[in-house]
């Protein structure tokens, strides 16, 4: 099959993308060569591999703000990931960039992020030799232990994307320093809703001059943030002075009233217990790790292999697992007359 289809997005791409866009034709490639795909470009099988990826998957059932919530409506990791997909996409097209690089970042940005969300990197952050940093092990997850042992050979843009999404270096290409301002305006919006609904805030007790610059509403505010990046994005990522001074207020309102709410936080405590124990447990006993990880404590030591296998555990997976090694299961006797 030719290549004409794959050829023809490309053309489309160097004809209507802005000069700040990183086009796919000069990616920097693979670390493993591969034949190009006759339809997709490099940037779209990215984004293809990632949502078919497993990672992506136990997203569903990894606490965002609020541990395990039985709320329907409360915030995962993965619904996460979606908004801030379609925030960044949504300023990708304002500006004309390349919409499927910055959407492979968005949504493989977390997927080397712990159950419990921050609780638990706190946790392996504290036992594990070297420290433990999410946007490190995602992209750990995408390069060493996805497909079994392979990794999805990604493209180097997409890696750089997801390993800069937050703190330290900045992303090379404008694409993947957008995703991490999108990924703030999303946790910090969204976080918001969750925590009205959980009576932990009231619309009201965000301060009044934030709601005069953002809006009243959470799509009040996203719009603006998101307007504004629009109107101050050359070639790097800006926003006006009164947003970007009421958006900092807004992180610091969360910071304060949310992030380290009791209300909200009080569990996190047992959390980061159950982390380190069960981090601990592998650590003496790596011949019951999982087949993926047995290779790893060979190669790379038991530590390296409990840590990859605890931070890709979903919440709900990380309490069968406990409960499985430390709690007794009753006697069941059989009922013989």
């Amino acid at each position: 099959m030719s290549d004409e289809i794959r050829q023809r997005t490309l053309l489309i791409e160097k004809n209507t993308l802005s000069q700040y866009a990183q086009l796919c034709e000069n990616t920097k490639g693979r670390k493993r060569y591969e034949d190009e795909d006759p339809v997709r470009t490099a940037y779209q099988r990215d984004r293809d591999r990632i949502i078919h990826s497993s990672s992506f998957r136990r997203l569903k059932h990894k606490t965002q703000v609020f541990l395990s919530p039985e709320g329907d409506h409360y915030r995962t990791r993965l619904t996460h990931t979606l908004e801030v997909s379609q925030i960044a996409r949504t300023i990708a097209r304002a500006l004309a960039l390349n919409e499927d690089l910055i959407e492979a970042v968005s949504l493989g940005h977390d997927l080397g992020h712990t159950p419990f969300g921050h609780a638990g990197e706190r946790a392996l952050d504290s036992v594990y030799e070297g420290g433990f940093r999410h946007f490190e092990q995602s992209l750990r997850v995408v390069d060493r232990l996805e497909k079994n042992g392979e990794g999805l050979n990604l493209t180097y843009e997409v890696r750089d994307g997801i390993l800069c999404h937050t703190t330290g270096k900045e992303a090379d290409t404008l694409e993947g320093r957008l995703v991490k301002t999108a990924d703030k305006i999303a946790y910090i919006n969204h976080d918001i809703d969750d925590a009205i609904r959980a009576r932990v805030i009231c619309n009201e007790d965000i301060p009044l001059e934030i709601r005069k610059v953002l809006g009243q509403t959470k799509s009040n505010r996203i719009n603006s943030l998101v307007t504004s990046v629009i109107n101050n994005t050359v070639s790097d990522v800006g926003m006006d002075s009164e947003v970007k001074a009421a958006f900092k207020e807004l992180t610091d309102f969360m910071f304060k009233n949310v992030y380290t709410n009791p209300v909200c936080k009080g569990e996190e405590k047992k959390a980061e217990s159950l982390i380190i124990e069960l981090y601990n447990y592998f650590c003496s006993h790596p011949d019951e790790l999982p087949d993926l990880y047995k290779p790893i404590a060979e190669n790379e030591g038991a530590h390296r292999a409990s840590c990859d296998f605890v931070a890709s555990m979903s919440d709900i997976y990380v309490l069968r697992v406990y409960n499985k090694l430390f709690i007794p299961s009753g006697w069941n006797e059989s009922l013989d007359f």
